[in-house]
């Protein structure tokens, strides 16, 4: 009954149909072993077909360190340099605007950035509450360099952050400006118009975009946002261990790197104390390049293309209404809902990311381990804790400011020590995410998991091992 009821909500999902074939003839491995696998935006997952190419390509051909003028060091440059023309073309980027830049992930990316934007006082560094810790992390060498750091809270409703309150910050001077197109904690989408709303007023951008492009186009040809941090394996699953920052050449060029090692160099002397850092995209990939795995970007895209990101984009935006829909939908036999979602609740302008927590009957929150728990029971992936993005934590569980910057702010406590300080019940939410080759058995796995569990029962809190991290 609830197959039929899906499709007639959302009769754009049967477009998505072989997708269906896909999942049986390339990502067995799910159904073959029972996985209902929702931690897309932890990570993709990888086809048959990608993982035989890699072998395919290593067994016939010899490939040697980049970094000579070897035949396998030639074979390997090919490549690498064949893949970053690749990148360009998938993000529609002009190769005149554009450098790609290949990095361990999206944090290294940002790194980068960090360590040689020039902060110093009147150049400012602007985020959204709402990031990752990978971006957080540059206000420590913002603040270094004594630029001033400004976050822009999220609405409590929604989990969404205003353009009126965006432009307020931004007039107040000039510098970066950082935000995600895509919350990694909520799903909420942030417009990628600010991008030239930043720059017009003064500020050069960087768009987190590792939690978007798994399921969305990002058309660099339409917006030029000045760094682009992406992590591969999160649009296609592998390989791991390497991501990119697409960076416009002028903003490329008002970076100072604070070092330079192996392959970033024209020319350097020991005894005379000077170098001369190379004159493109290679003076910020530090050492060798992990030349065996570069090249299965290329694969990853092909495949994505191949497919088609329309259809991705149908098929996750179907599966997270009908989920949003299914879980507003659970409540206890007294009418008390089940589930708290934090963001909005419905696809508009959102991912298929959705954070959430249970209630018990009571009204009070379900520990998250607990969830975990029960969830792997089931062989049930799933996310919980603060995502490394405390701001919209902060913001969905309404943590007051003086809590957060009191006198125990910043001390190195337990986590269990920190909950009472700051009001919470519990250490954080559970996140849902849907993907590549999720379907409506993944959904109603987990809706069923949810009602058999926690409807009208008292959860099992025993045996919890403490948090580690949040």
């Amino acid at each position: 009954m609830s197959g039929s009821l899906f499709l007639s909500a959302y009769p754009g999902y049967a477009t998505t149909g072989g997708l269906d074939e896909l999942r049986a003839r390339e990502y067995g491995y799910l159904d073959d072993r029972g996985h209902v696998y929702l931690d897309y935006t932890g990570a993709g997952l990888p086809s048959r077909a990608q993982l035989a190419a890699h072998a395919d390509r290593l067994r016939e051909e010899c490939f040697g360190n980049p970094h000579s003028d070897s035949p396998t060091s030639r074979a390997s440059t090919s490549l690498v340099e064949r893949t970053r023309a690749a990148v360009l073309s998938y993000f529609n980027a002009s190769p005149a605007e554009y450098a790609v830049i290949f990095t361990p992930n999206a944090t290294g990316a940002c790194r980068l950035v960090a360590e040689a934007y020039p902060f110093g006082p009147g150049t400012d560094l602007v985020l959204t509450a709402d990031n990752h810790n990978s971006v957080n992390g540059i206000r420590e060498y913002a603040r270094e360099h004594g630029a001033a750091v400004a976050y822009i809270p999220p609405d409590a409703a929604g989990l969404r952050v205003s353009s009126e309150a965006v432009r307020r910050v931004l007039g107040r001077g000039q510098g970066l400006f950082a935000f995600p197109a895509q919350s990694n904690f909520s799903g909420v989408q942030h417009p990628l118009a600010w991008v030239p709303l930043a720059q017009a007023y003064g500020y050069q951008v960087l768009l987190d975009a590792a939690a978007y492009v798994p399921a969305n186009r990002l058309d660099l040809g339409a917006v030029h946002p000045d760094f682009v941090p992406v992590s591969w394996y999160k649009v296609f699953g592998y390989p791991t261990g390497v991501g990119c920052l697409l960076a416009r050449w002028e903003a490329l060029a008002r970076l100072r790197r604070p070092w330079f090692s192996g392959g970033t160099i024209k020319v350097v002397s020991a005894l005379g104390g000077w170098h001369v850092l190379a004159g493109d995209e290679t003076a910020f990939e530090d050492g060798t390049l992990n030349f065996h795995a570069v090249p299965e970007v290329s694969v990853g895209m092909a495949w994505i293309e191949g497919i088609g990101m329309k259809v991705i984009h149908e098929r996750v935006t179907c599966l997270t209404g009908w989920l949003l829909e299914r879980l507003r939908g659970l409540r206890h036999s007294g009418g008390e809902p089940l589930v708290r979602v934090y963001g909005p609740w419905d696809t508009d302008g959102r991912g298929a990311t959705v954070a959430l927590n249970f209630l018990d009957p009571a009204g009070g929150v379900i520990d998250e381990r607990v969830v975990a728990r029960d969830a792997a029971a089931r062989n049930i992936s799933l996310r919980t804790g603060c995502f490394c993005n405390p701001g919209a934590g902060e913001g969905a569980f309404t943590i007051p400011g003086d809590a957060l910057t009191g006198p125990d702010a910043g001390r190195d406590l337990s986590i269990e020590e920190y909950l009472p300080i700051i009001g919470l019940p519990t250490g954080g939410a559970v996140r849902v995410s849907l993907g590549l080759v999720s379907n409506l058995a993944d959904v109603e796995r987990f809706i069923d998991f949810a009602a058999e569990t926690y409807l009208d029962r008292a959860p099992d809190h025993t045996g919890l091992v403490p948090r580690e991290r949040c």
